[in-house]
């Protein structure tokens, strides 16, 4: 089986994040991303992405758009699938649990997290799912 392969810009931006623990590549664009950590659904193997991330009372939250895709990325069904996860914020790694924002309070974090990254609603415009906006809580 072929092994699944990040964009070169995101492995670049991974890089950069890991190798400077965290000092570098937390601002990407103008904008704070974190690393997620989820473990794989089928290999259980550690599994790591940037991600762009708002900070709220509820937690730190992330969106599952893939770009408007029909499917949902891989990391939203790895955290689906086991919830416990591991994030680092800039040189801050911490371990979190992870749930689907549902209702009103995903309606409040969608509009939180398009403030911050308006392509968001584009995304949503080219799929006919719901787009998930994921809390990470941490417990601090």
């Amino acid at each position: 089986m072929a092994e699944n392969r990040l964009p070169e810009w995101i492995e670049e931006h991974l890089r950069l994040y890991r190798e400077s623990g965290g000092k570098e590549g937390h601002i990407w664009n103008g904008m704070k991303t974190l690393l997620l950590t989820t473990k794989g659904r089928k290999s259980g193997d550690a599994r790591v992405l940037p991600l762009i991330y708002g900070k709220a009372d509820e937690g730190y939250v992330i969106v599952a758009s893939k770009g408007g895709h029909t499917h949902h990325p891989s990391w939203y069904l790895n955290l689906d699938a086991n919830p416990d996860v591991e994030i680092q914020v800039g040189e801050a790694t911490m371990q979190g649990r992870a749930r689907t924002s549902k209702g009103e309070e995903r309606a409040k974090l969608w509009n939180f997290m398009c403030e911050s990254f308006p392509t968001y609603n584009e995304y949503q415009a080219r799929t006919k799912r719901e787009i998930p906006v994921v809390v990470i809580e941490t417990g601090e």
